[in-house]
């Protein structure tokens, strides 16, 4: 009985814990008109990609995964595509924590003299035991849509999110996973907005 009555609560906050572990993503979509909706779809790193490395297969691998999920379908292999998806990635690291000083002992010394002629001195020693803190990590995706036959582009848009380093929401997978599914979810998305998307 007790069995029954944990399990279910403990796998409740669990997932609680995990759906509150990603931040909010910031998107960005641009396109004119009615773009398509379906046909056969490739995905293809963007050239000039700054961030070039096995990631990418990550990444792409999620943005073709939304793609299939709004109605494009993969291009067969060694088929031409007629829409390609060209995508693109970054992370970048901002330092958090410590003041200009860099060190994370303060002391402070006071004392008084109290009306009967008594005095005191009291010294004060504060010691930050909490480690360095963990830089703050961006991960900004770019997707671009283009129609194979003449390379317009009929949509893109830009994806961006903040985590603290070494945290879930900050390691690759579930990045690319979130920001894919925020950019691409409701595609093709109202042009030239800025949403949140948690």
């Amino acid at each position: 009985m007790v069995k029954k009555i944990i399990l279910p609560v403990l796998s409740t906050l669990f997932l609680a814990a995990c759906a509150t572990a990603v931040p909010p993503v910031e998107v960005t979509r641009f396109h004119v008109g009615e773009p398509a909706r379906s046909g056969s779809i490739s995905v293809e790193e963007m050239p000039g990609n700054p961030d070039v490395s096995l990631e990418f297969r990550t990444y792409a691998a999620a943005v073709e995964q939304e793609l299939q999920r709004v109605g494009f379908t993969a291009a067969s292999p060694g088929t031409r595509s007629e829409y390609v998806a060209l995508v693109a990635f970054r992370r970048s690291f901002r330092p958090t924590g410590y003041d200009a000083s860099g060190r994370p002992v303060s002391v402070g010394v006071g004392g008084a003299v109290g009306s009967g002629g008594y005095s005191g001195l009291g010294l004060g020693i504060g010691i930050n035991l909490s480690g360095k803190p963990k830089d703050q990590v961006t991960t900004e995706l770019q997707v671009q849509i283009r129609r194979r036959s003449d390379s317009t582009t009929i949509w893109e848009g830009r994806a961006l999110s903040q985590a603290r380093e070494g945290s879930p929401a900050a390691q690759p997978g579930i990045a690319a996973q979130k920001l894919a599914s925020a950019l691409v979810g409701g595609y093709p998305g109202e042009s030239g907005r800025t949403i949140t998307v948690k």
